[in-house]
């Protein structure tokens, strides 16, 4: 009988129809997929759109991998640099229950890629089951036939780049089991099978996974922001981007890499508003910087009292003589006098009756400024331009740029904008100041933003700092929303700093400084300046709408503070990890309790902050023995950071006073057994 006679068998058309033929490829796609890849983190909304790393740090990658029966797998992460180099490999290493990790690290500013490669590992394999066979007591004469076939095909048809096995001879030699048993389970024979053998049912996963990769500002630095109008001793003089330069060495002093200026381009006088943000301006009253443009340009100039563009120059190349980085309000909004409106009026909304519409958020209405819009005739027009300022000030040396309100532009400007300002000059550096929504927020980290503004401004109860912080550190936002914390604004005079007095600037200060790897403070901050608007979250005598003269050497300031945290920061590497942060238990709820470790330079810091600004608080709080496999009763060393005395802790159980009028924060250094002294 012929096999296509056979009850049971069915027979091969000579022509295999449409139907068969795609049943055969989906038969030999799946086939050649044996192994699952899947639950990948960072894999950020399936691969759309990229996860963020810095130059030099190393990027955790988890994923599970599995796939039928018992068999043994291996993986490895397979990454490029830019966007057509050359694949290399790491490895990856077995967790738990089928979790694998492994890390990249990227050596280059740009755009980068991964994906995940698994196979079964049938040497791994054999070995696994020959050692149960052996203890078992049991014949393995033909496993070692099998074993021995196993690393002959390796020899004869090895990986690409895999050396000559140096025991290839003595392994053809060996006619004793008990030698070929130990030959082939030998660490030569073990580690040259990894590299050479070749790979069973090969699976890699099937897609790219985008990687941005930053420098290191973006994700480490410290701002101070100030408006260069106020950098004068007279309040009849506008101060001068050559007045900047003169402060440029106090900034420094105090340990900042930033220098962010609000606005500094022609303001125009339709609408100007006044002091106190006043509808009814005098003659003299400078306006705000927020309402760009007028007769003398727009965007892309300078407003004439701060200078010249020379002068601008000048500044920017004194501020990186002090190891400053310049970052410039990119503010997409236009006075009335905006030289675009009459050389563009398409890129504008106007009202029936012809009158252009002013900004508002009603009922808040905004007389001075009017909005783009960006889609009907701005696109492209509109789009490009934009564009080209953000370029225009980065060929004058700005490489850093605080966006205004970018949560009220379009998500497709931001993203085409960011990236096409990235393909030219990778290491610039774009911070979202987006107070709305969570997901908006996110999602502006998504296309493209380097760092954000966030909530921890309003943030001031231990169980909503602990709540927020573990969210950003923790869950997927953490790849792609590098937060900034920024303690107050010229825009925000938040209530907890109005009704805390200095203990309260102090508090804030170190949670900002040492929960984030970016922070920021407004000028003012260090003389603890807070007079509000009645009832509002804004400052009286705003110098948004007025210049005014800062003492900052006032008695009752806190440089000393802000010279400390940030020094800190530079020497710590635990400090400039975000991702870092461990809460711990102090048993008070006025009491935060927080560290950050970073295992790889044995930097382990504690941090105990009175959130209490009026009243002395103590608590009992639990060493974190456990985190460095210690007994409860232990004992470690610990240096007080502040007083620079150190003593040892014996125990678990400790407890803590902390009186806000003399220093609202304690800082501490562990050393663990085995790690190294300073």
């Amino acid at each position: 009988m012929s096999a296509a006679a056979k009850p049971g068998l069915r027979s091969v058309p000579a022509t295999i129809d449409n139907g068969e033929k795609a049943s055969r490829e989906r038969l030999d796609r799946l086939a050649a997929s044996r192994i699952a890849i899947e639950g990948i983190d960072p894999e950020i909304d399936g691969g759309r759109f990229p996860a963020k790393t810095v130059v030099g740090e190393p990027l955790v990658v988890e994923v599970d991998i599995f796939g039928d029966g018992h068999e043994t797998f291996d993986a490895a992460l397979l990454y490029r640099e830019g966007k057509d180099g050359p694949w290399a490999e790491a490895p990856l290493t077995f967790v738990i229950n089928d979790r694998w990790r492994g890390e990249l690290v990227f050596e280059r500013n740009g755009l980068a890629a991964f994906t995940v490669i698994a196979w079964r590992d049938l040497y791994a394999q054999w070995a696994y089951e020959i050692r149960k066979k052996v203890a078992a007591g049991q014949k393995v004469t033909l496993e070692l036939t099998e074993g021995r076939n196993l690393v002959e095909a390796a020899i004869k048809n090895p990986r690409d780049g895999a050396p000559a096995l140096p025991v290839a001879s003595e392994l053809a030699a060996t006619k004793d089991e008990d030698a070929l048993l130990n030959l082939l389970l030998s660490k030569d024979v073990t580690a040259w099978m990894k590299q050479a053998a070749q790979r069973a049912n090969l699976t890699r996963y099937d897609k790219e996974l985008p990687v941005w990769v930053d420098r290191k500002a973006a994700a480490f630095s410290a701002w101070y922001e100030l408006m260069p109008r106020s950098m004068t001793d007279d309040e009849n003089r506008h101060g001068t981007f050559r007045d900047v330069i003169e402060r440029l060495p106090y900034v420094q002093d105090l340990g900042f890499d930033v220098l962010y200026f609000t606005p500094i381009h022609p303001i125009g006088k339709t609408n100007r508003k006044g002091c106190n943000n006043t509808l009814t301006p005098g003659p003299d009253d400078v306006g705000s910087p927020y309402a760009i443009g007028s007769a003398d340009g727009g965007h892309d100039a300078v407003h004439p009292e701060l200078g010249t563009i020379e002068d601008f120059d000048a500044l920017v190349a004194a501020a990186h003589e002090h190891g400053l980085e310049i970052a410039l309000d990119f503010a997409i909004q236009c006075s009335p006098d905006h030289p675009w409106i009459k050389q563009h009026p398409e890129w504008f909304d106007w009202r029936p009756d012809g009158t252009i519409k002013f900004a508002e958020n009603p009922p808040k209405k905004y007389e001075d400024i009017v909005n783009v819009h960006f889609y009907r005739d701005a696109i492209p027009g509109l789009w490009y331009a934009l564009r080209d300022v953000v370029l225009y000030w980065v060929e004058h040396g700005v490489k850093i740029f605080r966006v205004d309100n970018p949560h009220t532009k379009p998500f497709p400007f931001w993203e085409w904008m960011i990236a096409d300002v990235h393909d030219k000059h990778p290491d610039v550096i774009f911070l979202a100041e987006a107070f709305t929504r969570p997901k908006v927020m996110k999602r502006l980290g998504k296309v493209g933003y380097s760092q954000s503004y966030s909530y921890f401004t309003w943030r001031n109860e231990k169980w909503e700092l602990e709540e927020y912080l573990t969210e950003l550190t923790t869950e997927e936002c953490r790849h792609t929303m590098r937060p900034n914390f920024f303690a107050n604004t010229p825009d925000i005079n938040p209530v907890y700093l109005q009704t805390s007095g200095r203990p309260g600037f102090r508090t804030r200060l170190v949670l900002a400084a040492t929960l984030a790897g970016n922070y920021g403070i407004y000028n003012g901050y260090e003389i603890c300046d807070a007079a509000p608007m009645p009832g509002k979250e804004e400052y009286l005598d705003s110098e948004k709408y007025q210049i005014r003269i800062w003492d900052m050497d006032q008695p009752g300031n806190i440089q000393d503070d802000i010279r400390l945290v940030n020094r800190l920061r530079r020497e710590n590497p635990a400090l400039q990890k975000f991702t870092s942060l461990k809460f711990f238990k102090a048993f008070n709820d006025n009491i935060l309790f927080y560290g950050k470790f970073d295992p790889a330079t044995s930097n382990y810091l504690l941090f105990h902050v009175n959130l209490d600004p009026h009243n002395v608080q103590s608590c009992q709080f639990e060493l974190p023995l456990w985190e460095f496999d210690l007994p409860d009763d232990a004992s470690i060393e610990v240096e007080d950071m502040l007083h620079g005395n150190r003593f040892t802790w014996h125990g678990k159980n400790h407890s803590l006073e902390l009186d806000p009028q003399t220093r609202p924060y304690a800082i501490w250094r562990l050393y663990p057994p085995g790690a190294p002294r300073p």
